[in-house]
Formats: C-alpha cells, structure tokens, sequence
C-alpha cells in the first residue's frame, strides 16, 4: 500500500489540480451570458447568434468583475445602449472594444467608475453624437471612432479639437452627416457659434499671512456659454464659492498653513471643450519645529529634526546655553526639502564625552521664531562613571557665531561658517591624550628597570658560587 501510494501520490495531486482548474472555468463559464466566453481577466463576445442585446454582464458571487481588464464584443447587431450601471462592476476595466455591432446610445456617467480605462474602440457602430463628458476624467491613450454615422453639430467638435492635438500618425478618417445627408470630413466641419470657451482669473497678491482672508473671481467666456466651476484640489482652508451666468468668486478664510503652494483653478466648459486659469497659493508663517529627537549613529551621529516656515527660517543651534560653534565636524545639514517643511539634523563626527549636554535648536523668520532643546549623550568620560560631566563647554562655543540659513546648508557642508574654536578643542583633546600616553608609557618603563634591577642581583651571586667552585685545587 505505501509502494503504491509513493508511486500515484504525485499523479493524484495533478489530477486534482486540472480538476479544481476546470471548476474555475466552469464557474466562469456559468457567468457568462450567451454568446460570450469568459476568463479570470476577458470577456469577449463575437457569436452573431443569438447575440447579446445588452452589455454583458457577469453573475454575482459567481465571479469577481474586478478582475477583468478586457472586454471585447464584436458582432453583436442588437446591442445599442451602454447604461450608467453596465460597466461600473469592472472597476479594473483597461480595454472596452465594441466594433462592427449596433451601439447608438452611451450615457453620460457610463465610465465614471472606470478611471482604469486606457483604450476604448467604437469602430463601425451606429453613433450619432457622443458628449466629451463621458471621458473627461479619463487619461485615454487612445479613442477609436472610426466608421459611425455622426450628425455634423456642435456636440461632435470636441472630437475635431481631440483629432487636431494629434499628431498625423495618430488621427482618424472622421466623417459627419450635414442637413443635406452629405458626408463631410471632420477635419472640414464648422459650426457657427460653436467654440472652445475661455476662463479669466482675477486674482490679487495670492502671498498672504496664515489666518487672513482672501476673495478671488473669475470671469468665463464661449459660445455655447460655458458653465464656471472652482477646482481647489485638496485646500484644508474653509472655502466657499458663487456664480452667476460668466462671473464667479471664490472665498477663502482663515488661511491654513497647510494650503500653502497648493493650485487654485477657475474652470470653463462647454460642449466643445474645456480651459482653465490658475494661481498657486503662497501663505508665510512663523516657524514650527515639529520633531526633535536624541541622536542617532549611522555613518555620521545626527540629531534629526523637522523645521516648518515660509519664508524658510534661519537656524541656530545652543550647547548648553551658549551658542554652537559649527564646522566641518559638527554642523547643520538638510535631507529633504518639502515645499516649507524641511527635514534634517545636526551632524556630528565621532564626537566624544566632549560632547555630551544639552542641544537646543531655534527657527527664526520675520513671523516669529520655535525653539526646542534635546539632550545628548554619545559616550561616558574617560576614569569618571558614565553620567557625571565636568564643567567643560568653554572650548566648543563662540557668542559670536551667526544664525544658519537653511538653504546655505543643503548639501553644502563644507561652506559652514567655522572658527578656530573647535581646532582650538581638538588640539587639547590630542594633548590631554598624550599626557595620558606619556605617563603610560614611563611608569611602564620604570617598573621594567627595578625587574631588570632585581634580576641582576640574583644573576651576581649565581656567578660567584660558579667561581668559587672551580678554585678548590683537586688532589690526586
């Protein structure tokens, strides 16, 4: 019994996988309407008969619509409308194609679930007009619309505009029907009183202090008269806006800090298409130190920090009360630099018992200033128990020294402003080191001598008794 099971084990357990495999398929197949095929990831329906008269959809808990990328539908003279719902389920949408079939209706909000969709092809179908709005959230690659009977009119000229921002590889052979059932080029159409619209943003000094308040307006212009609407993106301060006909304001109070460089836009739109009119934000403040935190060893020790303020702030750092001499071994350096927030920190090299105390970090600009003070500890003091600290700060401050411009220290580490100070402190590290050295190194010697010394002496009287010895004459 176990020969035989070490010798069909393995065969089994394929077995049993083609077998739960084909469940898969089964299942996936039970899901899909007549006339398609589906997989894990596509749906395609090209059967002419019976056909599909609606966009297929899968059953639920039977499959997960998530997971399809394509769909591909051919064929299928009976299917006309796309409604708002048919396409929402298949989020993960890449690829829609519908071609040779009878689509003449798509609604507005058909794809406003679908942000995935990359390439939709609605090649020979019975289009007549389609609205930009279905795909103006879309970062479409590409539209394929050859092959539709479009109604020449001003519903159809966002697609010239789309055509004429190509490049020539890019555009399609387009045709529209006038009054006179004539087919005309696209490239060829106009439209009287049918235009891209125009947005036009009056907007004062947009550099203000946090917490004040600010009122921008704006005015649109276009035949179809365009519709005006804010677009704020993410802005944290209370806003509200108001529009009437082609004039628009928009309010904003009590100023966040948060909000500053973020783009506040004014927006057109018509049937033909879309322009905006924009201005970025500027809010000035006072400094924040929002982190501050003990030293960390990596390659350098550092005391990291994060400062915000605009107009970007001076720093300056205190030892133990006293101004910080920096130089080329302990000076300020700046990682990252996010709009007005700046992360960074004091780097020191191999510093020693020298340098243990209290560091106290101040940002300063016109607005105001921040402090907040760390202390640190890298290693204990040579003969004395870790924790006690000699009065020793005079030699690694100046009250002279300068506060530090946050762009002089980006990636400049070798422009720090140094004095004679820190030298001054590592020469008398060097010096105390080699007294210590030095006393070593006699009192080692000293106690080699009296060896050699008391050695010596027993050396001599060995050497006596040896002579002595050899003197008594021998007889006979």
């Amino acid at each position: 019994m176990s020969s035989w099971m070490r010798w069909h084990a393995p065969a089994m357990a394929r077995l049993w996988g083609f077998c739960w495999l084909l469940l898969g398929f089964w299942r996936a197949a039970l899901a899909c309407p007549v006339s398609c095929k589906c997989s894990v990831s596509r749906i395609w329906c090209n059967d002419p008969s019976p056909g599909i008269v609606a966009f297929p959809r899968l059953e639920m808990n039977s499959a997960d619509p998530e997971n399809i990328t394509e769909i591909f539908i051919a064929n299928q003279k009976r299917l006309e409308i796309i409604n708002e719902d048919d396409v929402e389920a298949y989020v993960g949408l890449k690829n829609l194609t519908i071609v040779d079939s009878g689509l003449k209706f798509v609604a507005s909000k058909a794809f406003l679930k679908n942000s995935n969709l990359q390439h939709i092809n609605f090649t020979r179908n019975k289009l007549t007009s389609l609205s930009r709005k279905h795909f103006r959230h879309l970062d479409l690659s590409e539209l394929i619309l050859v092959g539709n009977p479009f109604t020449c009119s001003c519903e159809i000229m966002w697609i010239k505009t789309l055509q004429e921002i190509k490049s020539s590889t890019e555009t399609q052979d387009l045709y529209c029907l006038n009054e006179s059932s004539k087919n005309i080029p696209l490239a060829n159409l106009q439209i009287p009183n049918c235009g891209l619209p125009s947005a036009n943003l009056a907007a004062p000094n947009l550099t203000v202090e946090e917490g004040t308040s600010i009122t921008l307006s704006c005015s649109v212009a276009g035949d179809p008269l365009p519709n005006l609407y804010w677009d704020v993106g993410n802005l944290i301060s209370k806003h509200m806006n108001e529009t009437s006909h082609s004039q628009g304001s928009l309010r904003i109070t009590n100023i966040s800090s948060d909000d500053s460089g973020k783009q506040i836009s004014c927006v057109a739109e018509n049937l033909v298409g879309e322009d905006q009119d924009s201005v970025n934000l500027t809010v000035h403040f006072a400094p924040t130190i929002t982190f501050l935190e003990s030293p960390t060893s990596d390659h350098h020790w550092c005391i990291p920090f994060t400062v915000k303020g605009n107009p970007k702030p001076a720093l300056q750092w205190f030892y133990n009360g006293a101004i910080l001499n920096e130089s080329k071994y302990i000076c300020t350096k700046i990682h990252v630099t996010n709009h007005t927030e700046y992360h960074g920190c004091l780097q020191l090299d191999n510093p020693t018992h020298m340098n243990n105390g209290d560091y106290t970090l101040i940002a300063k600009n016109e607005y105001g200033k921040d402090e907040r003070q760390i202390s640190a500890h890298f290693m204990g003091w040579p003969g004395i128990e870790d924790g006690a600290n000699p009065n020793y700060i005079d030699l690694i401050y100046d009250d002279s020294t300068a506060m530090i411009d946050i762009e002089d220290t980006t990636n400049k580490s070798n422009e720090i402003p140094s004095t004679d100070v820190t030298d001054k402190t590592g020469r008398e590290h060097l010096s105390v080191y080699a007294v210590v050295v030095i006393a070593s190194v006699v009192g080692f010697c000293l106690l080699v001598m009296l060896f050699l010394l008391k050695l010596a002496r027993h050396s001599k009287f060995g050497m006596k008794g040896f002579v002595l010895f050899h003197k008594i004459p021998l007889d006979g």
